[in-house]
């Protein structure tokens, strides 16, 4: 079981560091610097995913009266934004591949600084669960490492050798798609009976009503077309799991009801962003528009 462990870990590091490869060799500087140096787009995706959806988190676990653990999940995982899945979803939506992974980034980087401070502030007012003590300094470091360097290096080897990256990028999607995929069996797999017996409980129920509140602030606060709308959509709904695991290990003791909701949490938000990325893939690839 701990080889499985180790393998689908290192798996789930070739995914991320393929898909933000991939999203490098298809992004240019100039389409770049549009989304960075653009105010309005950059405060309304902060305020989505830095301040709406902690406390859409907070709210929901609250409406639906969740357990400690499922009630301390939910503002672990709506406190962590940037999770490297928004990419992925920004490319199967044949959307705007280029915002969805520079914001991605961009979030994940503050994520990692905002996420224990966020954390704390929820579970205190809530009165659940306890103090938070995160290590941001390896927080950092590991979406460096796994995010921003790949990202860095399609980027600039687009910008140096354009033929060269795009003779790479089909190759580095296909990796990126095939992984994900086996992070997603392996997911499903691994966490089947924390998953199980939360069937039927107001837990997954609440993680779906997350997911699609997240997807619906996500693409409202957002400017610019609708691909990009959609794909910031997509990026809000799906977070960053990273800081989240190492919060349960780090002050809640790997507690497996706390591994069990967040794993629930986390397929909740594929659950509901992949059906609503294909249909939107399939529409505009059929030439459907832009909606």
């Amino acid at each position: 079981m701990d080889a499985l462990h180790l393998l689908l870990t290192a798996i789930t590091v070739i995914f991320i560091a393929a898909t933000m490869f991939a999203a490098g060799l298809g992004t240019t500087l100039p389409a770049l610097r549009a989304i960075l140096t653009a105010p309005l787009l950059l405060v309304l995706a902060l305020t989505a995913n830095l301040i709406a959806v902690p406390l859409l988190g907070w709210g929901v676990a609250t409406l639906f009266s969740l357990p400690t653990a499922a009630f301390v999940a939910t503002v672990l995982i709506a406190s962590s934004p940037g999770g490297p899945f928004g990419a992925k979803l920004g490319m199967v939506q044949k959307g705007d591949v280029v915002a969805g992974a520079a914001m991605q980034v961009l979030l994940a980087a503050v994520g990692s600084l905002t996420f224990g401070p966020t954390v704390n502030v929820v579970l205190t007012a809530a009165n659940v669960g306890g103090g938070v003590s995160l290590d941001v300094a390896a927080l950092v470091r590991t979406v460096a490492v796994l995010q921003l360097i790949p990202f860095a290096v399609g980027l600039i080897t687009r910008h140096y050798a354009p033929a060269m990256a795009r003779s790479w990028h089909p190759a580095a999607v296909a990796v990126s798609n095939m992984s994900f995929l086996i992070v997603l069996a392996g997911m499903l797999l691994g966490n089947w009976r924390d998953i199980a017996a939360l069937t039927g409980s107001r837990t997954l129920l609440a993680g779906f009503v997350l997911a699609v509140t997240a997807f619906a602030t996500g693409s409202l606060l957002a400017t610019g077309t609708p691909q990009r709308r959609s794909t910031m959509g997509g990026v809000t709904a799906v977070r960053n799991v990273g800081p989240a695991l190492a919060a349960v290990g780090l002050a809640f003791d790997d507690s497996p009801a706390v591994l069990g909701a967040l794993a629930a949490f986390l397929l909740s938000g594929l659950a509901v962003s992949l059906p609503i990325a294909a249909v939107l893939g399939r529409h505009r690839a059929g030439g459907g528009g832009t909606g």
